[in-house]
């Protein structure tokens, strides 16, 4: 199993899912439904980027979302890869001027918090929403059971804090002989259904 100990690192797998996601995309795709409740395809990846933004803000002091995240429009002004593409690139740089071993801040109303973790709560909104692009869209998972791994170490303190104020749903329960690994945990954990389909 991967041991994530530097902020770059983890960004950058979380990222690569996201872009692994978007890469696939077709054109009638953004209209799909998705894990997130409510949300099409476009939704999810306006609210990606802008959250990345908003860590760009929180560690920068500049750069955020134009948008609020949390009541996207589904409109895009411009492609996917190019809504996407620039606020990852954004995070990423952002991630690589912090000290790893100090403590910074994050959009999350819990404080600053080390580096490392930080970086863990960015990852999961990319990794995670990256899984609901897949889903909605028939592609592969993204989200690899080292990622997740990690992701369950520090999900717990940045999660439990704002869960209720409904960013994150209730966790499920996993079933009598459900898959044990990481990434269904995960996800059950943030409240999503491995085996989520359209029609379920």
């Amino acid at each position: 199993m991967t041991t994530y100990t530097e902020p770059t690192a983890v960004i950058d797998r979380a990222h690569a899912a996201l872009r692994e996601v978007v890469a696939g995309l077709s054109g009638t795709d953004l209209t799909l439904p998705t894990p997130c409740d409510a949300w099409t395809v476009a939704q999810v990846l306006q609210h990606a980027a802008g959250d990345q933004r908003a860590y760009v803000a929180a560690l920068t002091g500049r750069g955020g979302p134009e948008e609020d995240p949390f009541t996207p429009s589904g409109e895009l002004a411009e492609s996917p890869s190019g809504l996407v593409e620039a606020a990852l690139a954004a995070s990423a740089a952002a991630f690589a001027l912090v000290d790893p071993d100090g403590e910074v801040s994050t959009p999350l109303p819990i404080g600053p918090v080390p580096a490392l973790t930080a970086a863990g709560a960015a990852a999961i909104d990319a990794a995670v929403h990256a899984w609901d692009v897949a889903v909605a869209t028939g592609q592969d998972s993204p989200l690899d059971d080292d990622l997740a791994a990690f992701l369950l170490t520090v999900a717990p303190g940045l999660v439990e804090p704002v869960r209720p104020y409904g960013v994150y749903a209730a966790a499920l329960d996993a079933p009598d002989g459900a898959d044990p690994r990481p990434a269904d945990a995960l996800l059950r954990y943030l409240g999503r259904d491995p085996r989520w389909t359209a029609a379920s």
